[in-house]
Order: structure tokens, then C-alpha cells, then sequence
């Protein structure tokens, strides 16, 4: 038999008081945020493309190598994320006998 109180937790700093729901965390792992991240600077490459020749005159070429590494460092996030997943599925498994 489990004993809780459902109250949520209450902090109390200075004359305020903050009131913590307990609520579980939308993304554990963080591997759909890191996909999506990812994603994202992949579009920002793909989108940028046509623009190649103006940005360079611009001296705005960074643009287009920062949205490339931002995904290319996604990817790197992504795996080690999956990882870390991996890990912890393990860990929280139980034991077979």
C-alpha cells in the first residue's frame, strides 16, 4: 500500500510562494528534440542553397556552413542520445533468471 499526498510542493522564498505540479518530463531521452533539431538545420541548409552565389558576396557564406554543421553535429547528438536511451532501458529492465 502506497502512502502519498497528492498536494503539490510548495517553496516558499521570501515573501513568495511557488507552487512545483509534479509532472513527468515530456521527452526522457531527448532523441525526438535532437531529430528535430537536426531537421531543422538540414532545412536551413537546403534552403539556403539557392542562395550560395549572394550570400558569398554578402561575406554571409558563413550562414550556409553553420546550418551544415548544426546538423552534422544533430547527428552526433542523435547517436549518442540513442545511446544513452539504450542505457537506460537496459539498466531499468529487470533481471531475467
Amino acid at each position: 500500500m502506497e502512502l502519498r499526498d497528492d498536494q503539490p510542493m510548495r517553496h516558499e522564498i521570501g515573501n513568495r510562494t511557488f507552487i512545483v505540479a509534479d509532472v513527468e518530463p515530456l521527452d526522457v531521452d531527448g532523441v525526438r528534440t535532437v531529430e528535430i533539431g537536426s531537421l531543422i538545420w538540414l532545412i536551413g541548409f537546403v534552403a539556403l542553397l539557392p542562395f550560395y552565389a549572394e550570400l558569398e558576396e554578402n561575406g554571409r557564406l558563413w550562414w550556409l556552413w553553420t546550418c551544415l554543421a548544426g546538423c552534422g553535429l544533430g547527428l552526433f547528438g542523435l547517436e549518442y542520445c540513442r545511446r544513452r536511451r539504450k542505457a537506460r532501458a537496459e539498466r531499468d529492465a529487470p533481471k531475467a533468471r
